[in-house]
């Protein structure tokens, strides 16, 4: 297992991409600006009934729980260990308390489609290892892998949506298989992410072997999952590189990525993607942890906790993808790009 370090608990402001790509741009394409997100842009259509914002106390100005997982075991061996239960419980919790996965790429591109009154939360899972997905001679996920886990929970919860993030690196899941893993994730609405190829401390590296870790990573990808669209990346060890624009965008041997999301290692919630604090090029994340512990104060169980005492800090949903509402209080929070989709009350 890939050694990592402690979480970074400070953003890194990225303010020179603005030569980078916008909302609709994908990998490969020049576009005008760094992670635009139009006012118009409300995403796909919502399956769910909208609620006047204030019966539910709406605020998509809140902020929003983006969890990190690595490992599950039996027996952790470091701060990034889980076990299968634990992570099982953390599930229960969120379903519970009304929070609805969403992807890496729909919470940068402010696609939140939840149920009016409800919380969304992304899960995301570093290193691509075999306790996380691993499919039978089936072809259906094991029962104690993260994925079986997260699927039995969906299942037991309607409206817990069955969906993650997983930042990958070369020679994803092993047990089953790349190409077999990806094509299944895919499939089934999942999310998959560029973590490098090698796991490779960023920050360590030449512009050149940063661009070749990342662009190596997506060619891998595009392999083993023809058509999926990467534009999700998350730092081995949390690490910038020198040139933070290049964990944007970049280009090695023919092969160039744009990413609209550049995810941290921790320690705390992410703003709203509508919030004027939102930096797509430094989203931070929570590790998932128990109450006691190494850091434990950053961890996720200590977060879940602040937020549900704070519950008017946190993103609460008003069921309408197409408008941002929020008390009149928090519009000085707005991102001036969705003005035009405000529903202040």
């Amino acid at each position: 297992m890939r050694r990592r370090s402690v979480p970074v608990l400070s953003a890194l402001l990225v303010g020179l991409l603005a030569t980078s790509c916008s909302a609709g741009g994908s990998a490969g394409t020049d576009s005008s600006a760094a992670f635009a997100r139009p006012a118009g842009d409300a995403g796909s259509a919502s399956a769910h009934a909208p609620r006047d914002p204030a019966s539910v106390r709406a605020n998509e100005l809140g902020q929003v729980p983006v969890l990190m997982y690595h490992q599950l075991t039996e027996h952790p061996a470091s701060v990034y260990d889980r076990t299968p239960a634990d992570f099982r419980a953390e599930l229960e919790r969120l379903a519970r308390e009304g929070y609805v996965p969403i992807t890496a790429a729909e919470l940068t591109g402010g696609r939140i489609d939840v149920p009016a009154g409800a919380h969304p939360v992304v899960l995301t899972f570093d290193d691509s290892t075999n306790s996380q997905v691993r499919l039978g001679a089936d072809g259906r996920p094991a029962p104690d892998s993260a994925l079986g886990i997260l699927l039995d929970v969906a299942r037991r919860h309607p409206g817990f949506r069955a969906t993650a993030t997983f930042f990958v690196n070369s020679e994803p899941f092993s047990a089953t298989g790349g190409k077999q893993a990806l094509g299944w994730l895919a499939a089934h609405g999942f999310e998959v992410g560029n973590h490098t190829m090698d796991h490779s401390n960023l920050r360590t590296l030449g512009d050149e072997e940063v661009q070749h870790e990342i662009a190596g990573d997506l060619r891998e990808i595009r392999q083993l999952a023809p058509g999926a669209r990467v534009v999700s990346f998350a730092l081995p060890f949390g690490s910038m590189p020198e040139q933070a624009a290049l964990a944007v965008r970049g280009s090695s041997q023919g092969v160039s990525y744009q990413h609209r999301g550049v995810y941290l290692v921790g320690a705390n919630p992410a703003p709203s993607p509508f919030s004027a604090s939102f930096d797509a090029a430094a989203i931070p994340r929570i590790r998932s942890e128990g109450a006691n512990g190494q850091e434990a104060e950053y961890g996720s169980t200590a977060w879940l906790d602040r937020l549900a005492a704070n519950p008017s800090s946190r993103y609460t949903s008003d069921g309408d993808p197409a408008t941002v509402a929020f008390p009149k209080a928090e519009e000085s929070r707005l991102a001036p790009a969705y003005r035009a989709r405000a529903r202040a009350y």
